[in-house]
This record gives C-alpha cells, structure tokens and sequence, in this order.
C-alpha cells in the first residue's frame, strides 16, 4: 500500500470529466464574446520578478504573493541580477509590464485578452483557491485613453452574462475620483487607500464593525457619519447622480468624478445597455491601489451571497512603474475558478456530458475495427467529435463502457453492418433510446439532422 497522497492539495481544485466539460464550455463562451469584441488573445509568463510583480502592489497582495526558490539553471536574470522570483498573482500587472517592454511593437489603444491561472496565497476555506482561473480584457491607450472605453467594458460585461445565461445581474459603478475627493475634502489627514480598502469591505461585515474600522483610522463620530451618508445613496442613476451634485462638495476630483460617472452612464445607454442591468454603488471602492477612476463589480441578482462575479476599472498610472510613457489602461476580470465552484455550490451550473465525444464507435470484434477507423474519420471531417472503443471487451462490457460515456450518438458495427453498408445508430430520443440505420456516405449528414431536431433522410 503507496503512503503518497493522491488527495490534491488545499487550495486548488480538479475536476471529474462532466464537471471539466461545463468549465469549458463557459470559458468558451467568455473567450469568444472577447474576441467578438476585438481583444487579442495574449499569455505571459507564469513566473516574473518579484520586483516587478511588486511595483505597485503592496498590503494583502504582498502577503499572499508565492515566492519560487531558484535551484536549476543558474540565475535566470543578468549575469550581475540578484533575482528573487515569484508567481503572478493577477494577469493585470504582467499586462503593464508587458506593454511596457513591447509598446513600439504595438498598436494604440491595445486591445487584449488574457485567459490563465494565477496564484495567491489564500487561506484555504470554502470558495477560496491558491491557484485559479482569471479572464481578463483591458484596453491600454498611449499618452491618453478615451473615458468612452470605461463604458465599453461594461458593455461586453453585458453582452457576456446575457450569453452565460446565469439569471438577472447588475452591473455596479462607482469612481474613484468621488471617494478620493470625498476623503480629502474633509479637514484631516487620513489614510485614504486604507479607508477605500474598508469601504471596499462594507457588504462583508456589520454596520457596528464598519464604524468600528473606520474610527480605528481614526475618524471622528462626525467623518464617519458623512462616510455613512454618502455609501447609502440609492437610486436611479440619474437620481444618484443629481443627490451627489446637490452635496456642494468643492473638491476637484469629487466633481471631476461624478462628470466622468455620468458621462459614463450615458455611453452605456448608448452602447445598448439596459438601464435595469446597471445602477450608481457608491460603496464600490475595489481594494486594490492601481485603480484611479471608474471601477466596476458585476453581482447577479438572485444571488447575491456570490458576491462581485465579475470587477476591474481603471488605472491611469500603472505602467509607470516600468516606464516613463503614460499608459493609461480599462479592464474587468473573472475568477472564474471561484465562480465555477459558486454556482456549482448553489446548482446553476452541472455537467451533463461525461465525454467530449460526440459519437462513440464500436466495433463488435477485432475484424470491425478497420470499419470503425473509416467511419470515425469520416465523421472526424465533418467536425463530429469520435471515440473508437479498441478495447476487446465482451459484448456486455463494451455498452457498459458506452453508457458510462453517454455521448450523443453510438455507432455499432458488427458482421451485418459491414454486409449490409447500413450503420447502426444508437441515440436517446427523451427517455427512449432509438436505433436507425445509416450508410456510412450520408452518416454524418443523418447525425447532424437529428441534432438539429430531425430524423427524416
């Protein structure tokens, strides 16, 4: 008896093969709205600089960051680099360096996206992963980025969810620019990335605990009131809107906010987005310090213990860590690991197939099998996806095999389908399962006839 651990680590998360099949189509589906959107597909390295990663991230980020000790090959950076290496935590910040390295090569504003795994050191707990899946779209400008590209991004936002088809959402936004001026109009210091950073927590905790983290800021009763007062507007977005103008805030980014939360609005109406699917949430701060005006978090309705399903906004300065260019930069990204395991949790998403092949062939002995080859390649050239059972299995066996598969279609071929011409297919029909017979030149054709919902030649 092996004493190695077959049980995967906390943390991460594998999948039985219907449960894959379900991942992968939704990641499809998010990986063709981008592209329909004009996002080319990127990847970077797993591995960077620590230094790098780091340049702008800070706090909880440092914390979580996973450190790879460097044992083969030597340094991995210059001859005279001392350097320390770690995993990616988010594809936003390779992004920056990315295009940093690369901007004479590049066209502006650069469009891309990037589906992978990233890595955080995470406590593990229900719903939480150390290694998970990101997809990422952001729109980099050179020197100046139109506001317009703010309300694009929720407008994919948009176009996506209606696909994936997990019920009613809601698009949140708020701006950056609004809580900084809020925060510096008042006539005290504070620590404005740390109150952003509570505010940010302000749906995951008790009123009483708010109050609580924000006087140990040390806000006064009345600061804390005004905080109170300001995350609790409600309303229509115009409504929103006017109550933030009719606070008389004489703050240069506070007004310079609420102009960019408005003409962002009214560009997404234009772009086509219900103004049921988006709404004004001035308790929307996003944690992390790179993000300078609009930010986003998208909920769905019916469920709203998932929390942010979807999130970004903008960052006007991140590349200037890495070069002296201006990069200005607009994106959302999904955890789409965490959101997997959250609507499997709840029921909304389950596999169905337990094969990505869409025919089993089976041959009924060893003297079938070149049959089998011809009739899986000429339904391979018509984009069906086929498994040949080669096993030489008893006969019982062989439809064992061919139920635990539950693929669409299965394709018998015995000594009277090889006289005869005629194929025999298995498929259910509901909660029957019927046969036909088929030649194997109109195979294909007759397959795809009752996929589509007809078996009439």
């Amino acid at each position: 008896m092996s004493d190695i651990i077959t049980k995967v680590l906390p943390g991460f998360m594998e999948l039985l093969p219907e449960e894959q099949i379900e991942f992968d189509r939704i990641k499809e589906i998010i990986t063709n709205t981008f592209k329909q959107f004009g996002f080319t597909a990127l990847d970077t390295p797993a591995i960077e600089r620590s230094k790098t990663l780091l340049a702008k991230a800070g706090g909880e980020t440092e914390q979580q960051i996973y450190s790879v000790e460097n044992k083969k090959g030597g340094n991995i950076g210059n001859a005279d680099e001392k350097t320390e290496l770690s995993l990616r935590f988010d594809l936003t910040v390779p992004l920056a360096r990315y295009v940093a390295e690369h901007m004479n090569d590049l066209s502006f504003p650069f469009r891309r996206c990037h589906i992978a795994k990233v890595y955080r050191g995470e406590r593990p707990q229900k719903g939480r992963f150390r290694e998970f899946y990101q997809c990422d779209i952001d729109v980099i400008g050179r020197d100046k980025l139109s506001i317009r590209y703010d309300a694009e991004i929720p407008a994919i936002i948009y176009q996506l969810f209606k696909k994936l088809d997990f019920g009613k959402f809601t698009i949140c936004i708020n701006n950056r620019r609004v809580l900084n001026g809020l925060l510096s109009s008042f006539d005290t210091e504070v620590d404005t990335a740390e109150i952003l950073r509570i505010i940010d927590k302000v749906e995951k905790v008790s009123e009483e605990d708010f109050i609580a983290m924000l006087k140990e800021q040390g806000l006064k009763d009345e600061l804390v009131d005004t905080l109170l007062k300001f995350i609790r507007i409600k309303g229509s977005v115009g409504e929103v809107l006017a109550q933030l103008k009719g606070l008389g805030i004489d703050n240069e980014s506070f007004n310079k906010g609420v102009e960019e939360l408005e003409t962002v609005t009214t560009y997404m109406a234009e772009m086509g987005v219900e103004s049921e699917y988006f709404t004004i949430d001035l308790s929307i701060a996003r944690g992390l310090n790179y993000y300078t005006g609009t930010v986003y978090e998208t909920k769905l309705d019916e469920y709203p213990k998932l929390g942010s399903v979807c999130s970004g906004g903008r960052y006007d300065d991140l590349a200037s860590y890495y070069t002296k260019e201006k990069l200005p930069g607009v994106g959302i990204s999904i955890g789409l690991t965490r959101l997997f395991y959250q609507l499997r949790e709840i029921g909304l998403v389950a596999g169905t197939r337990k094969t990505a092949a869409d025919v089993v062939v089976v041959p009924m002995d060893s003297s079938n099998v070149p049959t089998a080859f011809s009739v899986a390649g000429v339904l391979r050239e018509h984009d069906f996806c086929v498994d040949v059972l080669l096993e030489d299995f008893s006969v019982k066996k062989k439809f064992q095999y061919v139920n635990r598969k539950d693929s669409t279609f299965t394709v018998v071929i015995g000594s009277e389908e090889e006289e005869t011409g005629q194929m025999t297919v298995q498929y259910k029909a509901g909660e029957e399962i019927k046969k036909e017979k088929a030649p194997l030149d109109t195979l294909a054709e007759f397959l795809s006839k009752i996929q589509a919902g007809c078996t009439e030649l």
